[in-house]
């Protein structure tokens, strides 16, 4: 989604966000924010949102401002809630998910009217390892039950629509415990399959072993391992 970038003045709370004109009374605001190595729920890759984004709607005086951003783990959520979440709000309420684990919070609204609908337009989206924080500021007239549940999954569409999503590759780390002589060898496989963040480890407890760990997409590991075993030993043990 391409839109006409504004800048304005933000509350203090909401500092880091960008604000970004929509049409109509949408306004979409966005951070850069890191998205983590690693895996969702199963598979070789997943969909991820590349920065954090948020999108402001007024329903009937009710100020609504959803607030989605990449999180690795249940305490990358939290620090993610804490980052922008608003005291000064009515409600903070939320819902996150990370490969099958996932948890929602109504945060005093009617129970099942925010938290899940927030949570199900996640699961809707298609979108893993993410987090949507919607703030109420409450503006004086009651929108029912049906009507919360439609203003918090509605805003949380809305700013998982515009989120800037791509598609990241599940990273394992296993290990390989090698002979020092084949150590060379190693490498260039390693190197070779774009293996990333390698250690070693000689103090294995056997003589003239190294044991070299590293992370590699979910979906090389099998022909790694045959690059591996063809050019080093075949009799090399894998770690898992």
């Amino acid at each position: 989604m391409r839109v006409a970038v504004a800048a304005t003045k933000l509350p203090t709370h909401h500092h880091l966000l960008r604000r970004i004109s929509t049409t109509s009374s949408c306004r979409v605001k966005r951070v850069m924010a890191a998205t983590s190595n690693g895996g969702g729920g199963g598979g070789g890759e997943y969909m991820g949102i590349r920065e954090r984004v948020s999108v402001e709607k007024e329903i009937k005086k009710s100020r609504f401002i959803a607030i989605a951003g990449p999180i690795s783990d249940e305490q990358s959520a939290f620090s993610l809630l804490s980052q922008v979440k608003d005291p000064r709000a009515t409600h903070n309420c939320w819902a996150y998910k990370v490969g099958d684990q996932f948890r929602s919070n109504d945060d005093g609204e009617p129970s099942g009217t925010a938290g899940k609908p927030i949570l199900s337009s996640i699961v809707s989206s298609g979108i893993d390892r993410v987090m949507v924080v919607v703030i109420r500021y409450f503006g004086g007239i009651k929108l029912g039950t049906g009507g919360l549940v439609r203003a918090y999954g509605g805003v949380a569409s809305e700013c998982l629509r515009n989120a800037p999503t791509l598609l990241i590759k599940s990273k394992i780390r296993m290990g390989v415990e090698v002979p020092f002589d084949l150590i060379g060898v190693l490498h260039h496989q390693l190197q070779h399959f774009q293996v990333e963040d390698i250690k070693q480890d000689y103090e294995t407890g056997k003589d003239d072993t190294a044991m070299v760990s590293f992370k590699v997409d979910l979906d090389r590991v099998e022909k790694l391992e045959e690059g591996i075993k063809a050019n080093c030993s075949h009799n090399l043990v894998f770690f898992k």
